[in-house]
């Protein structure tokens, strides 16, 4: 049964109260190990994240690049999907306040049932989706009163090629915040912020939208993340959250080591 959402969405509580150097983390769920989910969620909150992104694991991840693909195809292998994530999920907002959005594609919830989706998201306490491959149109005329009605707000992605049209009607529907991808490349470019990338950011910037911007797609340091939230509300690190994964196991004190990197706090080169 669909019930009223009686209390604010916990990513606009966040907004509502913070407004500057926003951090949103990605982590692939199932990786590097199957039940490294729930750890990891906790190491992130304990190292002050605002918002952290659950990946959810799928065979052909469009919008990402070489590091998340291979983070994808490691939790497939690892036995991971969409149920069991919701499995590992279930009662995780006895210990867990941070917002949580789960990033994926759509075929996956078509599978498992959009609305299916939707309410085991309420369950278990998600604020949110991305799902890039999701046209805006599709996504208005099919499932936005499903999302509402189970108070799941669905952010929308825009490029620099986005025309300035679609972004104040992408303004217009959203709730929660809008993603500005930084480059129209995939995730973990390595170039950098470029000159084109400011312009955009400049672009973006002044045209005082409704809802906060986080940028992400290239966001690895803390002069990156710095640059981002001079042009943002902050920024989304995803593919070097990834790589720093790898390098170890995913405790408490390493995320917060590489936590603090980005921020800019006790910073500490790991080898």
């Amino acid at each position: 049964m669909i019930q009223e959402t009686l209390t604010k969405n916990r990513i606009t509580n966040l907004f509502t109260r913070k407004r500057e150097e926003v951090l949103n983390i990605y982590f692939t769920a199932g990786f590097p190990q199957v039940n490294d989910t729930l750890p990891i969620l906790r190491g992130l909150q304990a190292a002050g994240v605002d918002i952290v992104e659950i990946g959810m694991p799928y065979s052909d991840p469009v919008a990402d690049g070489e590091t998340i693909q291979q983070s994808n195809m490691q939790a497939l292998e690892n036995g991971m999907s969409l149920k069991l994530l919701f499995e590992q999920l279930q009662g995780c907002r006895n210990e867990i306040d941070v917002p949580i959005l789960l990033m994926g594609y759509i075929n996956p919830i078509l599978q498992f049932g959009v609305e299916a989706f939707c309410r085991k998201c309420s369950e278990v306490g998600v604020d949110g989706v991305i799902l890039p491959d999701l046209p805006l149109d599709l996504y208005r005329s099919e499932y936005e009163s499903i999302f509402k009605a189970y108070g799941l707000q669905n952010i929308f992605l825009i490029t620099p090629q986005t025309a300035e049209k679609r972004i104040k009607l992408i303004d217009e529907v959203s709730e929660g915040f809008i993603y500005m991808v930084s480059s129209a490349s995939i995730t973990g470019s390595q170039t950098g912020v470029t000159d084109t990338m400011l312009a955009y950011f400049n672009r973006i910037q002044a045209m005082k939208l409704r809802n906060p911007r986080l940028i992400g797609f290239g966001i690895k340091d803390n002069e990156t993340f710095q640059t981002a939230c001079q042009y943002a509300n902050g920024a989304i690190v995803g593919s070097a959250f990834i790589r720093h994964l790898q390098q170890g196991p995913a405790t408490t004190e390493r995320i917060k080591t590489f936590v603090n990197m980005v921020r800019g706090t006790a910073y500490r080169q790991e080898v």
